[in-house]
C-alpha cells in the first residue's frame, strides 16, 4: 500500500471515530409515576413521617426484641440459600456486563506457526519447503450507531436490577423467618393452651366419676366428660404436626437440615409483640425503598436500550481489521526486517434485503418495553396495595385483640362459676362442659389473633421494602460497576 493511500484511509477511519458519537433509539428516562402524598387507612397507632425524614427499617425485626429471632434472621443472611442463587445471579450479570463492555474494544489474537512440504519427485522437483510465521491480528467494529453502546447500557441496568433483586430476596428472606418463626411461638402457645384446658378437663372428669360413684349424678355424665376431654386430646396431635412442619420450614430458610433447630426453639419465649406506635414514612418512600419496584425500573432501563440495539441492526456496519507478522523459509530467518508483513483492511456490511426481519425485531422490542413499563406500573401498585392492606389488617387486628382478650376473661370466670355451680348441684353438667369448651375456643382464637397481629406488621414491614439499605446498595452497585 503507498504512503497517500495508507494516509486516505486513515483519514477516512477518522472521520468514521469521529462521527461514533451517534445513538439510535430511545434515551432512558425514569418514569413519572404518581403517588399518594399520604395512606388512606392512617390510625392513631402509625406515626406518618414527614417526606423530608427517612425511616430506617434495614433492621426492622429487632424492634420485636426478641434475641432468638434476631439470631436466626443473621443466621438466614448468612446461609440461606435463595440469597445464595440470587448472589450467583449477580454474579452472572456482572460477567454479562463484562463481556457487553469488551466489544467496544479491538479484539487483539496472536498466531505462529511452522509448515514443511515436499513436492512429489514424479510430478514436481521433489525439493522440500519449509514455512514459518508468526503475528498479531486484529479486528475491530465502530460502534458507528451506538448498538455496542445500548448494548451496555442495557447490561448495566441489569447487572443493577440483579443487585436489587439480591435485596428482594434479602427482604423476602428476612420475612418469611419471621413469620415462621412466629407461627412456631403461635404453635408452642396454642399447644400449651390445649394441654392446659386438657388438664382442666381431667380435673372435672374426675370430679364427675367421683360425683356419679356417690350417686349424685348418672354415668352419662362421666361419658360427657370423657367426651369432651378426648375431643381436646384430639386437637394435641395436629398442632405437634403443624409445629413441626412450622420449625421445618425455618430450618430450610436457614438451609440447615430439618429438625436442627428443634433444640434451640424448644426452649419457651415471650411471644413477640406489636409496637405502640409505628413509623410508616409516606407513599413516595415506600416506593423509593422496594427493591422489588426498583428492579421493575431498572427492567424497563434495560429494555429500552434494547430497542437502541434492534435499530442499529437495521444500519450499516464498519469494521477495521489488520495484521502485523513476520514470515519466513527459516527460523532463523523471521528476526530479519525483511520478513515483516502487514495488512489493514477496512469493511462495510448493511443490510439490503431480509424480508422485513430486522423492522419486526425493532417492533418486538418495543412491544416489550411497554410489556416492562406495565410491569413497573404494576409493582408500583402493588407495593401501595400491599401497605394498605398491611395497615388495616393492623388497625382491626388491634380491636380484635381487646374484645378476645375481655371475652377469654369472661369465659374463664363463667367456666370457673360453673364448675362451682355444678359441684353444688344448682346446674346441670351440660353447662359445664359449654363453658370449658368456650374456654379452650376464645383463648385459642385470642393467640391466633396476636400472633395474627405481629404477621401483619411482619407484612407492613415487607411491604415498605425494609429489611435492607439503600446505602448498602449503592456501595454494592459502585463496587460492581467498577
Amino acid at each position: 500500500m503507498t504512503t497517500p493511500s495508507f494516509s486516505r484511509m486513515l483519514i477516512i477511519i477518522a472521520s468514521l471515530c469521529l462521527t461514533s458519537c451517534a445513538m439510535v433509539g430511545p434515551d432512558y428516562a425514569p418514569p413519572a409515576v404518581n403517588v399518594p402524598t399520604g395512606w388512606n387507612r392512617i390510625e392513631h397507632m402509625y406515626t406518618e413521617t414527614p417526606a423530608a425524614v427517612t425511616v430506617d427499617l434495614s433492621q426492622w425485626w429487632r424492634s420485636l426484641n426478641d434475641p432468638l429471632l434476631s439470631e436466626m434472621v443473621d443466621e438466614a443472611l448468612q446461609s440461606s440459600l435463595e440469597l445464595h442463587s440470587a448472589q450467583a445471579r449477580l454474579r452472572e450479570a456482572r460477567a454479562r456486563r463484562a463481556v457487553a463492555v469488551s466489544e467496544r474494544f479491538p479484539s487483539v489474537t496472536a498466531s505462529g506457526s511452522a509448515s514443511r512440504s515436499q513436492n512429489s519427485e514424479e510430478t514436481g522437483s521433489g525439493t522440500t519447503r519449509e514455512l514459518y510465521s508468526a503475528g498479531f491480528d486484529a479486528s475491530w467494529e465502530l460502534d458507528l450507531f451506538g448498538g455496542i453502546r445500548r448494548g451496555i447500557e442495557a447490561a448495566d441496568a441489569d447487572l443493577e436490577s440483579s443487585i436489587t433483586s439480591l435485596h428482594d430476596a434479602r427482604v423476602s428472606l428476612v420475612a418469611e423467618v419471621a413469620r415462621n418463626y412466629v407461627e412456631v411461638r403461635t404453635l408452642q402457645t396454642r399447644l400449651g393452651i390445649a394441654q392446659d384446658n386438657l388438664a382442666s378437663q381431667s380435673e372435672t372428669l374426675q370430679l364427675t366419676d367421683w360425683r356419679a360413684q356417690a350417686g349424685l349424678v348418672s354415668s352419662q355424665d362421666v361419658e360427657q366428660a370423657r367426651s369432651n376431654r378426648e375431643q381436646t386430646r384430639a386437637q394435641i396431635p395436629s398442632l405437634d404436626t403443624s409445629l413441626a412442619e412450622a420449625e421445618h420450614r425455618l430450618d430450610i430458610l436457614l438451609g440447615k437440615a430439618p429438625g436442627t433447630l428443634h433444640l434451640r426453639l424448644v426452649v419457651a419465649g415471650e411471644f413477640p409483640t406489636v409496637p405502640e406506635q409505628i413509623a410508616v414514612g409516606i407513599p413516595a418512600d415506600a416506593i423509593r425503598q422496594r427493591p422489588d419496584v426498583r428492579a421493575a425500573e431498572r427492567n424497563l432501563a434495560a429494555e429500552t436500550a434494547r430497542v437502541g440495539m434492534a435499530e442499529a441492526a437495521r444500519y450499516p456496519s464498519f469494521n477495521l481489521s489488520g495484521s502485523i507478522g513476520l514470515e519466513a523459509l527459516t527460523m532463523g530467518a523471521l528476526g530479519n526486517s525483511d520478513a515483516a508483513t502487514s495488512s489493514l483492511l477496512a469493511g462495510i456490511t448493511g443490510p439490503i434485503f431480509d424480508a422485513g426481519r430486522l423492522r419486526a425485531q425493532v417492533e418486538i422490542q418495543n412491544a416489550v418495553l411497554e410489556q416492562a413499563y406495565v410491569m413497573y406500573e404494576q409493582a408500583v401498585l402493588t407495593a401501595l396495595q400491599d401497605v394498605e392492606n398491611a395497615l388495616v389488617s393492623l388497625a382491626c387486628n388491634r380491636e380484635r385483640v381487646k374484645a378476645l382478650t375481655n371475652a377469654a376473661e369472661s369465659a374463664r370466670n363463667a367456666a370457673q362459676l360453673a364448675q362451682q355451680r355444678y359441684s353444688a348441684g344448682l346446674i346441670d353438667f351440660q353447662s359445664v362442659l359449654d363453658t370449658e369448651r368456650n374456654v379452650l375456643s376464645v383463648e385459642d382464637s385470642l393467640a391466633s389473633t396476636r400472633a395474627d397481629g405481629v404477621l401483619a406488621l411482619i407484612s407492613l414491614y415487607k411491604a415498605l421494602g425494609g429489611g435492607w439499605s439503600p446505602q448498602a446498595e449503592t456501595r454494592t452497585a459502585s463496587k460492581e460497576m467498577l
